[in-house]
């Protein structure tokens, strides 16, 4: 069987992601498709929408074969660990391709650049940290040290959001999985940071915005999703009364924040270059999330950076326990969230000649990055009612989603 990876959130799954999909197993041939997808916390910094089981079934029911938990450590990181934590999970699952959306569409120049890269990258490296010592914030003092190294915004146009991904993908590929063939499919009809829904494919953020702005599912956001999506967003709000955002945790934000001390604020990771004491003075004036993260931002400190560091404030990961994870060359273990008969057939067949285990539950094995995992799960539980809470909780204890029919909408 051949497989293809795709690096996902789903916040929530659309049409665009359907097209991504189907495009994806056209172009590679793949026989299986598995989704490596970010659980509680996303790559920018924010709760997902609906928890990762949810969002695990409806990329089932509408056609990925094989779901599994991209840990949160990794989720929560710039592009080029978010892309390392992703390849190495894949690897794993012994993956023939990767195929990932991008804006520019055509993967001979993203080799390129990533060649280019390779070749310059101690030079890189030395422009980029004169860029964050002058006070740019990371993407933009990134930018400017791919430009000192021949990098221009020409053919992939390192600006944009899902070309900024993708390259991170291809480099990491070449160091962790030079045997995957790597492919990409252009977006269409809308931009990564697109607020307004303007076709019936749109990005999650302008879909999201109409759900949380209406807090029901309005017409216009049913154009953009799967009825499978739609189900599945109707279900979790009946059921726990909401569709999470930041404004939620706000309050356990704001309490861990005004009672940790400035020394206990610098271990948390990310919290650096004295931000304790300016995270110190701001939240003791802010009376919302929107306040606090308007307080906090500068140009230096953009609002992704300052989201991350905000879920790993909830979450209590520490400087201490980052470092060493982040540095893996190995994932430890594959955690297997859902599948279909297709993806319990190929799993059947890896797991024979896999190095390391595939985990169903939390509980099976000692390891520090499932203990992050853990933490994030609670802390994304926490703002539910305490029935409630236990019992979404233990689904972690649980077995992995199984869908016995290979349902595929149409867009």
């Amino acid at each position: 069987m051949k497989a293809c990876g795709l690096v996902v959130e789903y916040n929530p799954f659309h049409y665009g992601h359907l097209h991504h999909l189907e495009q994806s197993k056209q172009e590679t041939d793949a026989d299986c498709m598995i989704a490596v997808m970010s659980g509680p916390f996303l790559q920018r910094g924010e709760p997902a929408i609906t928890d990762k089981w949810s969002r695990a079934r409806a990329a089932l029911e509408s056609g990925i074969d094989l779901v599994v938990e991209l840990p949160a450590m990794f989720a929560i990181e710039h592009s080029d660990l978010f892309s390392k934590g992703a390849i190495l999970t894949l690897r794993e699952l012994g993956i023939d391709a990767l195929c990932f959306g991008s804006e520019h569409g055509n993967i001979e120049s993203f080799t390129e650049a990533a060649d280019v890269y390779h070749e310059y990258q101690e030079t890189f490296d030395a422009y980029l940290h004169e860029g964050l010592s002058a006070g740019n914030s990371f993407p933009e003092a990134a930018r400017s040290a791919y430009r000192s190294i021949g990098l221009t915004e020409g053919e992939v146009d390192l600006s944009k959001p899902n070309n900024i991904l993708g390259f991170s993908y291809v480099k990491q590929l070449m160091n962790y999985a030079p045997e995957v063939k790597a492919t990409t499919i252009q977006r269409i009809n809308n931009d990564y940071h697109d607020e307004n829904i303007t076709g019936n494919i749109a990005s999650a953020t302008s879909i999201r915005k109409e759900l949380l702005r209406h807090g029901e599912m309005t017409e216009e956001a049913a154009w953009t999703l799967p009825e499978s999506t739609q189900h599945m967003l109707l279900d979790y709000r009946r059921k726990t009364g909401m569709w999470h955002h930041w404004d939620y945790y706000f309050p356990f934000l704001h309490y861990r924040i005004l009672t940790m001390s400035k020394h206990d604020l610098r271990k948390i990771h990310t919290v650096e270059e004295g931000l304790e004491n300016r995270l110190k003075r701001v939240a003791k004036q802010a009376n919302s999330f929107q306040e606090l993260m308007e307080g906090m931002k500068t140009k230096r400190y953009t609002w992704t950076r300052l989201q991350r560091m905000f879920t790993h404030i909830l979450c209590n990961t520490t400087v201490e326990e980052a470092q060493p994870l982040l540095s893996l060359e190995k994932i430890p273990y594959v955690r297997i969230l859902g599948m279909n008969a297709t993806g319990q057939e190929y799993l059947k067949k890896v797991r024979k000649h896999a190095d390391v285990p595939f985990i169903n539950q939390i509980q099976q094995l000692d390891e520090p990055l499932l203990e992050v995992d853990e933490r994030a799960a609670n802390a994304y539980y926490s703002v539910l009612p305490t029935p409630l809470k236990a019992e979404m909780i233990k689904q972690e204890l649980q077995p992995p989603i199984r869908i016995h029919a290979n349902n595929r909408p149409q867009a």
